[in-house]
């Protein structure tokens, strides 16, 4: 790796990891998944400065390049952050199915007591 592209992806690194903390902090991005985030970002950098470890992971996965073995990572992490978004899209969705369900019968409880309230006024008035 030539001096000027380890720089510029120690840059992209530490842009990343910036990026990320700021976000927390303005509260757009919930703590669980910056941890995800700020570890990939960590790990790159990581990457960047002990290249003999992306050699060594792109011989240990019988890859040609290590531009290739990134771009696995790459891939691999799509698919489990994708896997893991799918899991709480059914989870939200079974909960807010179950709380339209349960609203639904409260609004009717409430309709039937509405009715049921004029009835017993007219009767305990007589």
């Amino acid at each position: 790796m030539t001096p000027r592209q380890k720089v510029f992806a120690l840059i992209v690194c530490v842009a990343l990891f910036g990026i990320i903390l700021g976000l927390v902090h303005k509260r757009k991005l919930r703590e669980e998944y910056a941890w995800l985030w700020l570890f990939t970002s960590a790990s790159l950098f990581v990457l960047v400065l002990w290249y003999d470890l992306l050699i060594w992971l792109t011989e240990l996965i019988g890859a040609v390049l290590p531009t290739t073995t990134l771009f696995l990572f790459g891939l691999l992490f799509f698919v489990f952050i994708t896997l893991h978004f799918s899991l709480k899209i059914s989870r939200l969705t079974t909960q807010v199915k179950d709380l339209a369900q349960e609203m639904a019968l409260l609004g009717e409880e409430n309709r039937e007591l509405k009715k049921a309230l004029p009835h017993q006024e007219n009767e305990s008035s007589r």
